[in-house]
């Protein structure tokens, strides 16, 4: 209810409520677009406390050293205060997730000789990495920056070990979507082929960014994104719909990493990826965690990363490296725009680290 609502810190201007027979409404005016950041005040034991109960208040904080609290007065003396901000998740695994996904999908494909075996495949070796590091990253005391990076090492690890035998065989390709074939142009015809898992990521983008807007399991995400207490006022569980969350953006980009693998370039090998995950993670802040503006940020930065091999196929090959790095001088870009002072993260989720 609202006063629940209120508790967990929704700040509103007024609300009436409406009753029929059969329903009760109630609306809500001047909820701001974000709420205050939250900030929790754990009291502890009195200064010079002993070192058991010191030891037991840092557990229950959350804090490895009692530097991390402060010291507050009251009637009674100096007691020991922690103060934590809550905050949300962001998928730094992704590019382990990439990896072993590529991998599997490579080894579905050339162990079934089925090329939609190995899609399958690599979707839900990604869904099963992303659901390893929902699970750690829902553990209490644990970083999110930490266990992104150690998923991400992980995934890459496992991949490269077992995708050794995988290196020199040929594995059967995703079948292309000839969009050229009106021209008369081979060069053009080449360049208008795709494969037939791009209509599926656009499809999938748009029914995301409908679903989030008009479904009850979107507003729920929403809820978990930007107000974890709202969530939990309602009975969600902030945990399960962050862990299902994290899941199924593992089957998508295991979907991606079977693209590498089974398209483009079509081959498996330990340098694949070429940290294209992490290029996703910084396309998602570009496009303000909207999932249509993130299809046209994923086609500027496919775009980037074409420019050099189709500029080599013109004749162009003096300066094919350079190009090469256009991708990751826009991400480092995008970094450094998204850092300023002067901007802020509009649409991320409030409850998102980065947006604190």
């Amino acid at each position: 209810d609202l006063h629940r609502l209120v508790a967990a810190g929704l700040t509103y201007e007024g609300a009436k409520a409406f009753a029929t027979p059969r329903r009760l409404a109630l609306t809500v005016q001047g909820v701001p677009a974000r709420q205050p950041d939250l900030k929790e005040e754990r009291k502890g034991p009195k200064v010079g406390a002993p070192e058991q109960a010191i030891a037991g208040f840092l557990r229950a904080a959350g804090l490895t050293s009692i530097d991390q609290a402060k010291v507050q007065a009251d009637k009674k003396g100096d007691f020991y205060v922690a103060i934590t901000e809550k905050a949300g998740r962001i998928n730094l695994g992704l590019e382990g997730v990439l990896v072993f996904s590529a991998m599997a999908g490579f080894a579905g494909s050339y162990l079934t000789g089925q090329w939609w075996a190995g899609v399958l495949l690599a979707g839900l070796s990604g869904a099963l990495i992303a659901a390893l590091h929902g699970l750690v990253a829902s553990l209490p005391r644990v970083n999110d920056i930490a266990a992104g990076i150690a998923i991400m090492l992980f995934g890459a690890g496992l991949a490269f070990y077992l995708g050794k035998p995988l290196i020199q065989p040929q594995a059967e390709q995703i079948p292309v979507l000839p969009l050229g074939g009106w021209s008369g142009s081979q060069k053009v015809a080449a360049a208008l082929d795709v494969n037939v898992l791009f209509p599926i990521g656009v499809a999938l983008a748009l029914a995301l960014a409908w679903g989030l807007k008009h479904t009850g399991w979107g507003l729920k995400v929403r809820m978990v994104g930007d107000s974890a207490d709202a969530a939990r006022a309602l009975g969600t569980s902030v945990a399960g719909v962050r862990i299902a969350a994290t899941t199924a953006g593992g089957f998508i980009a295991g979907l991606g990493g079977a693209s590498l693998s089974l398209y483009y370039p079509g081959s498996w090998n330990e340098g694949l990826s070429s940290g294209q995950g992490l290029i996703a993670v910084a396309l998602v802040i570009f496009a303000r965690w909207h999932p249509v503006r993130c299809l046209g940020a994923a086609l500027l930065f496919g775009g980037a990363g074409a420019l050099g091999p189709a500029l080599q196929s013109v004749g162009v090959s003096g300066y094919y490296h350079l190009f090469n790095a256009v991708p990751y001088v826009l991400t480092l870009a995008i970094l450094v725009w998204t850092c300023s002072p002067r901007q802020s993260l509009r649409g991320a989720p409030a409850e998102l680290g980065v947006s604190r």
